[in-house]
């Protein structure tokens, strides 16, 4: 047995982010395990210490005489596969931070939760003695002991709360019958069940011939043991989900497993039931509004076999199945996918690292697929798969742009124009559905006139300016600022400044546009409780509702039949964010939420409100061409070289003091700027050091250095040169040092 465990001290700082080798107790060598958490003496006064157990071996690395005793396993503790902990090392590689950033992250259940016990009553004796023996009692009038069991012998097991609740029998009736042999109470583990009140179906969905063509694709590499990353393409309503659960079926009768990631937890219900129709109560979901309970089961549950399928938002990747075939990305363009949190690592490629490691093959889903991955598509790092038409060939919905700036003109200062308002009083009418989707991504502060719709932009770069609180405007990408103009400099207007807009201004509107209408709005404030999610989306399933307002959330993946009118009310906020992905973001958005409309029997319409009608993202937008705007978009890309043609790396210095963060992040620049004078880092662009976005977060300086470069491994030896740096100096000590990858957000 291993006599030696290399471990992770519990302490997120880097001076510590290495192993250390402790002896294992002659005890506990048959206890511990990799990913464990174990109780270590640490430093010169071997105070108690938590640590990860990172690999057991048999060789010790320093003098056997000078090695300290792990004291024993954390109570509670739950083990990870080594899978998982080689995942975190490739994590803190690849995204920064420390090995216990890293080990955190993979473990989306970090504690036991005591395990709740269900007790059963079983007959100990043939049913023909039960029966004399229920004789018996009701000769003698002992009622309790005769109706517990006449009950036994209709249902064999008995759970122990319908004898004790619903037939009143009291426990000392049970122990006095146990006593004489007439039952056994057996307790056995009852997990918590985050699906209680789903049915199953076993009702099979016939793929058509586009859709049968993909699965054929990836199942025939699957069978001969090559596992790729493939990229399904399909417009809104082709059936993608139905490619899916057919490859899960195929992967599942092989005796593996499957995660299917979802961009938002408000995706869960319905994607699970359409999961659970087929697979039952092999499937499960973990995700944050579930209970620490309900998770604790499910990580259990997938550890013991007793889980197939696994669903769930991001962290739901890190399910320690044992024997891992495939993980699909649902609406895969999402940036929800990456994370915002150390390491600030993106899950598509965390997937397909997890893939590799366990000869798994990735799926990624979408109508319209991230810059990023379509390009690796077209470069043949993944294998495309199109689908070109809806299920049942159902037309794609009409889509007509609105210029809100004409709107204005005309004396409209509502923010429903005319031709929306019109085409909802059709609706209304007809008792169909109407979504309103107000584009909230990217308010960011960016600044714009209502009357020609100009908005303020970077000289230097094609991105906007954003506003910050001393009303001073800035470029985060060169550092250039100018002061907020008074007067809209294309034309002269007053009616410049940020665009504001909230669900519930929107949904004051509407009610009081269209009073007898059922209106329910969905947003963060909305669905705070555990099922805020699932109660508002079956009730407008269930048409309870006339009109649902809401931000991203609700154009997601959603399958509502009754829809035949959505209304993007403001188009241009993400169009607009200050950093390059805003073309890219308005064309996803305007195209996912076109799609939610014409989904049943009757023809959808879309109305695109916007400043920017011949703006290519909203035109192609509302063409559905998703081909040509990515042509288009890749060529701005080149030209700039942004990713995915170059790459960038953002790297954030916070501190309390505001010349510590100021000189920390002028010394880590000039430590860069040396390389590069002395002929290394060649073709390496960087910029700052300059505000954050937000400078400063509750009394933190935020400073920011942009690094851009052809090669993506030049980048991560920059995040080691300066990690290494500042793991060397003192002066450190009271900095926060982050780094964000091709970043999606920003900080």
């Amino acid at each position: 047995m291993p006599r030696y465990a290399n471990v992770i001290i519990d302490i997120s700082h880097e001076k510590l982010d290495k192993t250390f080798q402790y002896k294992i107790p002659t005890d506990q060598q048959d206890v511990i395990k990799v990913g464990m958490q174990v109780e270590v003496p640490f430093g010169n006064g071997d105070r108690k210490s938590t640590a990860f157990v990172v690999e057991l071996t048999d060789t010790p690395e320093y003098d056997i005489s000078k090695l300290k005793e792990i004291k024993g396993v954390v109570k509670e503790s739950i083990a990870i596969e080594s899978q998982l902990i080689a995942l975190a090392a490739w994590m803190r590689k690849n995204y920064g931070g420390t090995m216990n950033h890293a080990l955190r992250t993979v473990l989306p259940v970090k504690q036991k939760s005591r395990e709740k016990k269900q007790r059963f009553i079983w007959l100990a004796m043939s049913r023909k003695k039960a029966r004399e023996s229920l004789a018996v009692f009701e000769k003698k009038h002992n009622t309790a002991r005769a109706k517990l069991l006449s009950s036994l012998l209709e249902q064999n097991p008995l759970p122990y709360e319908v004898a004790t609740r619903k037939l009143n029998i009291a426990a000392a009736v049970i122990r006095a019958m146990e006593n004489m042999g007439i039952l056994r109470v057996e307790e056995k583990r009852a997990y918590r069940s985050p699906l209680r009140e789903m049915k199953q179906s076993r009702k099979r969905v016939v793929l058509n011939e586009e859709q049968r063509q993909a699965v054929d694709v990836i199942w025939k590499d699957f069978s001969k043991g090559k596992y790729q990353t493939y990229l399904l393409r399909g417009v809104t309503g082709s059936g993608k989900t139905a490619v899916y659960i057919e490859l899960i079926e195929q992967v599942v009768k092989r005796g593996r497993q499957a995660i299917v990631l979802i961009p938002e937890i408000a995706l869960t219900y319905q994607t699970v039931l359409r999961f659970y129709q087929r697979f039952g109560e092999r499937v499960s979901i973990l995700n944050s509004k579930m209970s620490p309970g309900e998770r604790y089961d499910q990580f259990e549950r997938a550890k013991n076999g007793e889980v197939d399928v696994m669903i769930g938002p991001r962290s739901a990747l890190f399910t320690p199945f044992s024997n891992l075939g495939i993980i699909i990305i649902d609406e895969e363009h999402e940036n929800s996918y990456k994370s915002e949190t150390i390491p600030r690592y993106h899950a598509r490629e965390a997937a397909i690292e997890r893939a590799r490691m366990a000869d798994a093959s990735v799926v990624l889903g979408s109508a319209t697929p991230s810059m990023d991955s379509y390009y690796q598509a077209k470069t043949g790092n993944y294998v495309l798969l199109t689908l070109e038409k809806r299920i049942e060939e159902k037309p794609l919905p009409r889509c007509y742009i609105v210029d809100l700036r004409e709107e204005l003109r005309q004396g409209n200062r509502s923010i429903l124009s005319e031709k929306l308002q019109e085409l909802m009083n059709q609706r209304l009418k007809k008792h169909q559905q109407i979504m309103l989707f107000i584009n909230r991504r990217g308010l960011a502060g960016f600044v714009s006139c209502r009357a020609c719709g100009h908005v303020v932009k970077c000289p230097h770069c094609d991105v906007s300016l954003s506003q910050h609180n001393n009303g001073r405007l800035m470029c985060h990408y060169c550092g250039f600022t100018s002061d907020m103009p008074k007067k809209c400099p294309e034309c002269g207007s007053n009616y410049i400044g940020g665009f504001k807009a909230g669900t519930q201004k929107i949904e004051e509107i509407v009610k009081k546009r269209f009073s007898g209408a059922r209106v329910l709005r969905m947003d963060l404030d909305t669905t705070r409780n555990k099922d805020g999610y699932e109660k508002i989306l079956s009730s407008f399933a269930n048409q309870e509702a006339d009109i649902l307002i809401g931000t991203q959330m609700i154009v997601k993946g959603h399958d509502f039949p009754n829809v035949t009118l959505v209304g993007v009310l403001a188009a241009d906020l993400s169009l607009h964010v200050s950093d390059f992905h805003g073309s890219e973001r308005t064309f996803q958005l305007i195209t996912q939420a076109a799609g939610r409309a014409g989904r049943g029997k009757q023809a959808g319409e879309v109305v695109i409100q916007t400043y920017s009608p011949d703006h290519y993202a909203i035109e192609l937008a509302q063409k559905q061409d998703y081909e040509k705007f990515y042509e288009i978009e890749i060529s701005y890309r080149e030209l700039m070289q942004y990713p995915p043609i170059g790459h960038m790396l953002v790297m954030l210095v916070a501190s309390e003091d505001e010349m510590t963060a100021i000189l920390s992040s002028e010394l880590l620049a000039a430590k860069i700027r040396q390389a590069q004078e002395n002929g290394k880092l060649i073709g390496l662009q960087m910029i700052g050091p300059a505000d954050a976005g937000v400078a400063k977060v509750k009394d933190i300086y935020r400073k920011v250095l942009y690094f851009k470069h052809q090669d993506y491994l030049v980048l991560i030896q920059i995040k080691d040169v300066l990690e290494q740096f500042v793991g060397r100096h003192r002066e450190f000590g009271n900095v926060i040092i982050q780094f964000d990858f091709d970043p999606m957000n920003g900080f």
